[in-house]
């Protein structure tokens, strides 16, 4: 059976609409950015991270699926907000600009660790102090990426996305699907 290592009930919702049976475990991972670490880098080296962490701790046995996503505005990668004062500095950054959500996906199986890269690129509305204080208010941007998910409220502010709707969310279904059916698992 897959594994997928993530606790994110978003990432578990889109694997379902694969239909392959998984079963899902938590992995713990520092999370740091590296010293002049690339966003696409940074992604890569999570997703397989996770999949390696989730293989070792499933015991070697079934293959683990792990996935990261960032949110990148003027190369800088943007997290969770600390806090909503960082929340802020981030919406700042991206109303009524461009910015790039990078995911990556890896599989770690006895064939070894494969992975995809998939940049999306996103644009927000021009967004108001008030429309920003609503967001924060509503408590869903504290544990999303870039202080947003694109699945929720946030979808109003969203004013063109080129690329992968289920990679901006955190998995992206073709390139998951792809790997497993390179494995024979789908």
């Amino acid at each position: 059976m897959l594994i997928l290592a993530s606790a994110s009930p978003r990432r578990a919702e889109l694997l379902h609409q694969l239909q392959v049976p998984f079963r899902q475990i938590s992995v713990n991972l520092d999370e740091s950015v590296k010293l002049a670490e690339e966003p696409m880098d940074y992604v890569v080296r999570l997703a397989r991270a996770k999949a390696e962490a989730g293989w070792r701790q499933a015991g070697h046995v079934d293959p683990v699926l792990g996935s990261d996503t960032a949110v990148v505005c003027q190369n800088r990668i943007l997290g969770k907000p600390l806090d909503k004062s960082d929340f802020q500095r981030m919406f700042a950054l991206l109303s009524g600009a461009h910015h790039q959500v990078m995911t990556a996906v890896a599989l770690r199986s006895d064939r070894g660790l494969q992975h995809r890269l998939v940049v999306s690129d996103v644009s927000f509305k021009v967004l108001s102090q008030a429309e920003t204080d609503w967001y924060w208010q509503t408590g869903e941007p504290a544990d999303k990426a870039g202080g947003y998910g694109i699945q929720g409220l946030a979808g109003r502010f969203v004013t063109r996305i080129q690329g992968s709707y289920s990679a901006v969310v955190g998995l992206p279904l073709y390139e998951t699907a792809e790997l497993l059916k390179e494995q024979n698992l789908l």
